[in-house]
């Protein structure tokens, strides 16, 4: 295996590492996204930690890695679109004061875009992926 530098993620190993990380990240979303929407509620599991691996993934694609596998920025506007119809269907029962509805309404919009427009900025998912 190749060694190109001093750094974590400067060697095949590494890469291939990464990787793997990458695609359980965007395969548990996608499981997550095309599963029970009760799953994506605001107080389940799925409902906190999709955002989470999004987040995730824009970090790394804007690092430089793994944005060929992310999905093209059409799948993750189709899981903005269903994500946020079960928050906004859901939220309410969880009565949040005004502002933090507003507040986390504004970062989940936020998060399902940049990673869309980085998906769309560097052609990903086009590989076949």
């Amino acid at each position: 295996m190749g060694t190109w530098g001093s750094g974590n993620f400067e060697s095949d190993t590494a890469l291939d590492h990464l990787s793997i990380r990458i695609d359980r990240i965007v395969t548990e979303v996608a499981e997550a996204m095309a599963g029970d929407p009760v799953e994506l509620e605001p107080d389940e599991y799925w409902g906190v930690a999709v955002p989470c691996d999004l987040e995730l993934l824009h970090v790394l694609a804007r690092a430089g890695h793994g944005v060929a596998q992310l999905p093209e920025a059409g799948v993750i506007t189709g899981w903005k679109t269903a994500f946020m119809a079960v928050w906004e269907r859901t939220i309410d029962d969880l009565e949040p004061s005004p502002e933090f509805k507003d507040e986390r309404r504004s970062v989940l919009n936020r998060t399902f875009d940049q990673l869309a427009e980085v998906a769309a900025r560097n052609g990903a998912g086009e590989s076949g992926r």
